[in-house]
């Protein structure tokens, strides 16, 4: 979606969208080190409904500020919640019209609730086709110049494909739940996902594999060389909390991982 006002009127227009909005937490895991990387912040109604419910709500002339209000709710959540580690926020890339600009309300935030920016990550989301991949490369580059970390999420699915990888080389790639289903009993996805840890390898990557549901498939994600993982397996998303992740859920994924590849 273009925007049909010059783009500096999305920040100085306030905004229409009235819905209330929440926040619910899943953590992202690093299995090696058994600790918690990051949390992600996930849309959800005022009363916990669903992030497809939010989205029904959420009318096309409404994106710019249904996507700040996303990231400031997340943001003052977090903060309240006194989360002590990385926070992922996903965006909309066809809601950030000047970079610099668009992002003033989410660094308000962030120094208002005493949120260090460094602990900030932003997921690269597509809910609708976005064309000039030359925009987001000018996010990304705008995000990493405040020191945010960046990722490309569904990687594998959908737009989130090879091409733009390469067009704005984030520090993180989140491999779709599609290309996880099932690892641990079909080659080729083995095979892909190990070629994927090579290319993380080479250009200083970190590859994150989503909606892990099965020991099975952790410990062979494991044995494959990915680290850190998000799913339902560890947690599954928690209403305005942090959920904890059982030791006993990384020793059982350590157990697995050391009989089935050493």
């Amino acid at each position: 979606m273009k925007p049909t006002v010059p783009s500096c009127e999305f920040c100085r227009t306030p905004s229409e969208f009235k819905l209330e909005i929440a926040t619910a937490f899943q953590p992202i895991v690093n299995v090696m080190t058994r600790e918690i990387y990051a949390y992600e912040a996930l849309v959800r109604g005022s009363e916990g409904q669903s992030a497809a419910w939010v989205f029904e709500h959420v009318s096309d002339t409404d994106h710019y500020h249904f996507d700040q209000k996303c990231r400031v709710t997340a943001i003052e959540t977090a903060a309240r919640l006194e989360l002590q580690t990385r926070l992922s926020i996903n965006f909309l890339p066809n809601a950030v019209y000047e970079p610099h600009n668009c992002i003033r309300a989410t660094l308000r935030a962030a120094q208002e609730t005493g949120f260090p920016l460094k602990n900030l990550i932003f997921e690269v989301t597509e809910h609708e086709r976005v064309t000039d991949q030359a925009h987001i490369r000018r996010i990304i580059q705008a995000y990493k110049s405040f020191g945010f970390t960046t990722a490309l999420d569904d990687y594998g699915a959908g737009h989130a494909n090879a091409q733009l990888l390469l067009d704005i080389r984030p520090d993180i790639v989140k491999l779709d739940l599609k290309l996880i289903r099932g690892v641990d009993t079909d080659p080729w996805r083995q095979a892909l996902i190990r070629s994927y840890v090579g290319f993380a390898e080479a250009t200083r990557t970190l590859v994150v594999a989503e909606g892990i549901e099965t020991l099975e498939e952790a410990s062979t994600l494991l044995g494959l060389g990915v680290t850190h993982m998000q799913g339902y397996f560890f947690a599954r998303p928690m209403f305005q909390a942090l959920p904890e992740v059982p030791e006993a859920l990384f020793e059982a994924v350590h157990a697995s991982w050391k009989q089935s590849f050493n």
